[in-house]
């Protein structure tokens, strides 16, 4: 869940990091199916790395409203305090909201306490759910402009009470989409593994909302 994004230079920060707990659902690396049609067609307007497409697209699939924003994907070495990351693009952050351009850094690896994960080993769910965290916060940009984009990030960076509102736009905005069970898996993934340092989980507990209390909201919206 959640983690620090930078922007503007480095006047922004804003984060995401998503939590989560092993399921028996297939890791990517078994993924060998050719994409469909249907699901190539959210990848308009994208940058995709070809190792994470089939996860990105079908996260894509839940935000029919970003089609047509540019959004380019990104694996990063090291990431600060998080593992993914969504933001303006610099080059485009003057330009007119809807001619604004976004990357979503993820890192290659999750750390644990002694070693660390590949992220494509990650349950496929599970990366649905933080991909699908990180597009609910490019939508929760896109009504911004430049100016507010520039206090939002400066409050982000000041206020932990204003992180904590931003996570939770996040994480409200992927159930509206229809995402709220790939978010448990995210959340009960990282705070139920082992491997994954205490301090990691103790900032995702402080910062975002808990299972219990988004379980509770995902029960108010099941059909």
């Amino acid at each position: 869940m959640i983690h620090y994004s930078k922007f503007c230079g480095f006047i922004v920060c804003l984060s995401f990091v998503l939590s989560l707990s092993v399921s028996g659902n297939p890791t990517l690396e078994y993924a060998s199916d050719p994409i469909s049609k249907e699901l190539e067609s959210f990848g308009e307007n994208k940058v995709i790395p070809d190792k994470m497409r089939e996860v990105i697209l079908t996260a894509l699939s839940y935000y029919p409203e970003l089609e047509r924003t540019n959004i380019e994907f990104s694996f990063k070495d090291n990431i600060r305090k998080s593992v993914m990351q969504a933001q303006p693009k610099f080059s485009s952050f003057f330009r007119k909201k809807s001619e604004r351009k976004y990357i979503v850094k993820i890192s290659r690896y999750l750390k644990l306490q002694d070693s660390e994960i590949d992220i494509l080993t990650l349950p496929f769910e599970v990366l649905i759910g933080w991909i699908g965290h990180e597009l609910g916060h490019i939508v929760d940009y896109q009504d911004r402009g430049s100016l507010a984009m520039l206090g939002f990030g400066a409050k982000y960076l000041l206020s932990e009470k204003f992180v904590v509102a931003t996570e939770r736009r996040a994480d409200l905005c992927a159930l509206k989409h229809g995402l709220g069970n790939h978010i448990m898996e995210t959340k009960n993934y990282v705070l139920n593994h082992t491997n994954i340092t205490e301090e990691y989980k103790k900032r995702i507990q402080r910062l975002y909302m808990s299972p219990e209390d988004f379980r509770m909201l995902l029960g108010e919206t099941a059909p």
